[in-house]
C-alpha cells in the first residue's frame, strides 16, 4: 500500500505528497472547467500515468534483455468527452522507439505496453489507440 495525502490549497488547486518519497506534485483545474491551468489537472495525471507506466514496464524489459531504450519517447492525446458526465474519453498514445521496426523483440514491446498495469485500470470504455513510430523516425 503506498499512501498519497492530498492538500486542497482553495482556488481549484491541490498539492499532493507521494508519502514513501516525499516528491511532490501539485493540481489545477483546467481552464475549460474553471481553473486557471496552470499545473496538471486530474486527467492529464491519468494521461501522464498511461504514459509513464507504459515507458517504465518497457524499460524493465529492455533492462533485463540489455536492450537501450534512452530516446524513447511516449505522447499521449487527452481527449474529454462533449456529453455528460465529464470524463476523459480517449487516450491516443504515439510510441516512438529508438530500435528499429524489424528488431527480434519487437513484439515483446508491444505486448508489454498493452499488459501496462494503468492500461489495465483504465475503464474499457475509454479509447487507448497506439501508434508506434519505429527506429527514431
Amino acid at each position: 500500500m503506498i499512501e498519497i495525502h492530498i492538500d486542497y490549497r482553495g482556488e481549484l488547486h491541490c498539492d499532493a505528497l507521494h508519502g514513501p518519497s516525499s516528491a511532490q506534485v501539485g493540481t489545477d483545474a483546467p481552464v475549460d472547467n474553471q481553473g486557471k491551468g496552470t499545473s496538471f489537472s486530474p486527467t492529464d495525471l491519468l494521461a501522464t500515468a498511461l504514459g509513464t507506466c507504459m515507458a517504465t514496464v518497457m524499460g524493465i524489459v529492455a533492462r533485463r534483455k540489455e536492450i537501450d531504450l534512452v530516446g524513447m519517447m511516449i505522447r499521449v492525446e487527452k481527449h474529454m468527452s462533449e456529453d455528460k458526465p465529464r470524463r476523459v474519453s480517449k487516450l491516443a498514445v504515439e510510441i516512438r522507439m529508438p530500435i528499429n521496426e524489424e528488431h527480434p523483440e519487437r513484439k515483446l514491446f508491444q505486448a508489454t505496453v498493452n499488459g501496462c498495469p494503468v492500461h489495465h485500470s483504465i475503464h474499457p470504455e475509454i479509447e487507448v489507440p497506439i501508434k508506434w513510430v519505429w527506429g527514431g523516425s
